[in-house]
């Protein structure tokens, strides 16, 4: 049969098998089961293995060599390619909060979004604490006003005025509420004393809702924002806690130290630097301090940053000198950009009271505030500061401090203050 010739002459060289094969005799063919069975056999013999998977690919016959290549570039096309490329070299600064040390900013991305209801409670409870003294005082002062009183008379308002000014709301603020309240008497608008802390909620709404404006930094473009302040208002502190905000929401920041004259200022900041991973510019103790922040602004520039948070060496309001030195610094910066600084933000001692007042109008006439920051809010009973501030300049408040965590630090919310102000009830 065919298939039983092919079989024995299978190795035979090509020349040969080019040869006519002669005809098959039919008188030595097999009955019909025989030559069945042939051909399975012959069948059997003349297919190829199936090769062994452990088998290599180069001990596989030629036929299996193309597939096996195939499925080796799908396999590779397939696979990460963090593990086909060559990892990025590590570096001191990863603009946009990006690269292998922004272990805070990953850590935020992948919890819930700070406004949450949840979050948005807790802080609301720390504010309570914290103005725990000043509320005790407004709201048990006003409780015991009332208490028997029939009417708004002239007696419940002269009562009413020393109480705020108790609570340092100063004077202008305690006449417009006053005044205010007396309109309403006289409408016949508010009649019962019990409804008195009313009036002074929405009095001091209508005051502190104007100065409540967000600002963050504009990605794509280097930025300075300006920190001013006395020192022992929380200047540093409340650098780093800004730091550490805007890089857990992916921006590049970059610190710069150009408080120089304070001793260990330079030391203070760059720890803050370490702890929330965020690169800080400084020189030696003594260096010029608008040198340091010029050359901190180039290297913000340089590194695409989006935020450079220039340090200034703190002072008082009435050391004229550094006053100027302060003007000196916006001088040098705007040689980069006549735009610099973009922001330049006033930390403020909530516990000073009427003192934060008079440095915050002395400041803004120096160097022209565009924010507000008010510290060390948790213990003190002199929150109405808050009120006289808002009222006193048209400058926005920004971020109140509560305490010492990063998260104490936050945007100021006109309601939330007041609630917690008055009544410690979320309205």
């Amino acid at each position: 049969m065919v298939f039983a010739w092919f079989k024995r002459n299978k190795s035979t060289p090509a020349k040969e098998t080019q040869d006519e094969a002669p005809a098959p005799s039919s008188q030595g063919m097999a009955p019909a089961e025989s030559s069945a069975q042939v051909l399975v056999e012959d069948a059997q013999a003349s297919a190829p293995e199936t090769p062994d998977p452990r088998t290599p690919a180069a001990a596989l016959p030629a036929d299996h060599l193309g597939t096996l290549g195939t499925a080796v570039s799908v396999t590779q096309e397939s696979a990460p390619i963090s593990t086909l490329e060559k990892p990025a070299e590590n570096s001191a600064f990863h603009p946009r909060g990006e690269g292998e040390d922004s272990s805070l900013l990953s850590g935020a991305s992948s919890r819930p979004s700070p406004q949450t209801a949840e979050e948005g409670r807790g802080f609301f409870a720390r504010l309570k604490s914290g103005l725990r003294r000043s509320r005790e005082q407004l709201q048990e002062g006003v409780a015991q006003l009332v208490l028997g009183k029939k009417i708004i008379d002239e007696e419940l308002l002269e009562e009413l005025e020393g109480l705020l000014l108790q609570a340092d709301m100063g004077v202008p603020v305690t006449r417009s509420i006053l005044d205010e309240v007396t309109q309403q008497v006289r409408r016949q608008e508010l009649r019962d004393p019990a409804a008195l802390q009313g009036a002074i909620r929405r009095a001091l709404l209508e005051l502190l809702r104007p100065r409540v404006q967000t600002w963050a930094p504009t990605r794509g473009r280097t930025q300075v924002l300006m920190m001013v302040g006395i020192n022992g208002a929380g200047k540093t502190t409340t650098i780093g806690k800004l730091a550490a905000r805007w890089k857990g929401e992916g921006y590049g920041i970059l610190l710069g130290a150009g408080d120089t004259f304070r001793a260990a200022a330079v030391e203070q900041l760059q720890g803050w630097g370490q702890r929330v991973q965020v690169p800080v510019i400084a020189q030696g103790s003594g260096a010029d301090s608008a040198s340091v922040l010029f050359d901190a602004f180039a290297a913000a520039r340089s590194r695409g940053a989006d935020l450079l948070i220039a340090d200034t060496a703190g002072r008082l309001h009435t050391q004229n000198h550094l006053m100027e030195e302060l003007k000196k610094v916006k001088r040098v910066l705007a040689k980069q950009d006549p735009e610099a600084p973009h922001q330049i933000w006033l930390v403020l001692d909530a516990g000073t009271g009427q003192n934060a007042l008079v440095q915050a109008q002395q400041f803004h006439e120096a160097v022209g505030l565009t924010g507000i920051c008010i510290t060390k809010l948790d213990g003190t009973a002199k929150g109405g500061v808050v009120a006289a501030i808002a009222k006193a300049l048209p400058v926005p408040i920004r971020y109140i401090g509560i305490g010492e965590g990063v998260e104490d630090l936050r945007p100021f919310d006109a309601e939330s203050f007041v609630d917690a102000l008055l009544t410690g009830d979320p309205s």
